[in-house]
């Protein structure tokens, strides 16, 4: 499984960070970026993608 970000739809609010530092990260650029695999972080991953309010955040198996 790995998570997929729309980085055009990511607002940087910090809330995927927030719920999985292991797999999310904000950049500089102010929005987040993968850079962890959910293999190991299944459930704050799906968290993550059902906590962020934009709906940028896809989980691909």
């Amino acid at each position: 499984m790995r998570a997929v970000i729309d980085e055009d739809t990511c607002t940087g609010c910090g809330t995927c960070e927030d719920i999985c530092p292991e797999v999310f990260q904000l950049g500089d650029d102010g929005i987040a970026h993968v850079i962890g695999s959910c293999e190991d972080f299944i459930d704050c991953c799906k968290e993550a993608e059902e906590s962020c309010p934009v709906g940028a955040i896809t989980i691909e198996e």
